[in-house]
């Protein structure tokens, strides 16, 4: 996926999933990982790095 399809995605899934989203791009990227499609568990890694990057950064 390019860059541009890596954000759509994550704005889709957090628009669906809301604070789930990351939990779910994580459990994705676990899932792929054990099949061993590593381009596809890429993909959700940078999902779940733009889902961070939504969130911004967190205040203690």
């Amino acid at each position: 996926m390019n860059g541009v399809e890596i954000h759509d995605h994550a704005r889709k899934l957090y628009s669906a999933q809301g604070a789930k989203a990351l939990a779910e791009a994580a459990q994705m990227v676990r899932r792929y990982e054990k099949t061993g499609d590593e381009r596809a568990a890429e993909d959700w890694r940078r999902i779940e790095l733009a889902l961070r990057q939504m969130q911004g950064p967190r205040v203690s």
